[in-house]
């Protein structure tokens, strides 16, 4: 079994060319601490580099989200903006292709040097990336099932009230998704205790995990939180928890959504029920916490269903988050 902490990722705004810089040295730093080697440095700083030229000189509101997997040896980097969108994604990603001037060498370079790389763009909205490095020697995941995922405090907090983890065994994966109380160190530090707990013991049975989340979290100030089951072989997703964590199963041709029971894990909770909801071939799961308006639309995120689960984190924050609270997007994919 494989049990991933959940990463928080740093925002980062991307108007002028400074900002760049500042991107690049904390992905630097994040690089040191996992012991990587020069050549590697020098890859995540050409990355970071191209992604977040682009942004400053071609995108409205165009960001920088920078995350590191220690277990994975991984850094991800996410660039979202608002538009204009690229009308030609596959020209934009060959050599020599240039809409400013410069020698157009900036997501092929990208793409060339990521371990993992997708590009989603739409005229005029705008365009969503995501490059993953690792370490070298570091292989990606080998699992049946990817998870994407974005967790980002809110405006002004340098530490993240939501928190998540998912435990992966040859059958699927078990995702937790806890948003403590409040936002700030006190939330953070309710959040994290259950994501410690839960990674102490991945594969208790649901009700048994939230009955001990529960106990656990009396000593701080509660969450809401949620623990999903999604089964390789299954045709239904188990779910249970208390509060305001949202989830959705999401196809070509199918939307259900899912919410847990009321109650906050370390105050007030009913005893837990497991619930499930039906998961047809090829639907993807996403659970979310109330940083994220709770209604969206799926049809915009249709054609990303195939792409890296990360993009689809990265739509929703763009376009459903509610800018007043922590905000955490987890998404289970099935590999084809």
């Amino acid at each position: 079994m494989e049990v991933i902490r959940g990463w928080t990722h740093r925002q980062f705004p991307l108007s002028e060319p400074s900002g760049v810089g500042e991107v690049r040295r904390h992905a630097a730093r994040l690089a040191a601490g996992m012991e990587w080697g020069e050549l590697e440095m020098g890859r995540l700083a050409i990355v970071v580099t191209e992604l977040g030229t682009n942004l400053y000189k071609h995108a409205r509101k165009g960001r920088l989200l920078v995350g590191a997997c220690p277990a994975r040896g991984e850094i991800e980097i996410v660039s979202i903006d608002e538009g204009p969108g690229i009308a030609d994604v596959g020209r934009s990603l060959r050599d020599g292709f240039s809409t400013g001037g410069s020698p157009g060498t900036g997501l092929g370079a990208v793409r060339r040097l990521a371990g993992d790389f997708d590009l989603y763009s739409a005229v005029p909205c705008g365009t969503l990336c995501v490059a993953r490095l690792r370490r070298s020697g570091a292989d990606g995941p080998p699992h049946a099932l990817r998870a994407g995922a974005i967790c980002l405090p809110v405006a002004g907090e340098t530490e993240c009230g939501d928190a998540w983890a998912a435990a992966f065994d040859a059958d699927g994966v078990t995702v937790l998704v806890a948003d403590g109380l409040g936002h700030g160190p006190g939330a953070a530090a309710a959040s994290q205790a259950a994501v410690d707990l839960f990674s102490e013991a991945p594969a208790l049975a649901l009700t048994a995990q939230v009955e001990q989340l529960h106990r656990r979290l009396q000593t701080t100030r509660g969450a809401a939180l949620c623990c999903a089951r999604f089964d390789t072989g299954g045709d239904a997703v188990r779910f249970t928890g208390a509060g305001n964590i949202s989830g959705r199963i999401v196809s070509g041709l199918h939307d259900r959504s899912f919410v847990t029971a009321h109650g906050t894990a370390g105050l007030q909770i009913r005893n837990p029920v497991v619930a499930s909801v039906e998961r047809p071939p090829h639907a993807v799961m996403l659970l979310h916490s109330d940083g994220i308006a709770s209604r969206w639309d799926t049809r915009p995120m249709l054609p990303l269903l195939g792409s890296d689960p990360t993009l689809l984190a990265a739509l929703l924050l763009r376009d459903h988050s509610r800018l007043r609270d922590d905000a955490t997007i987890v998404v289970i994919q099935q590999r084809d």
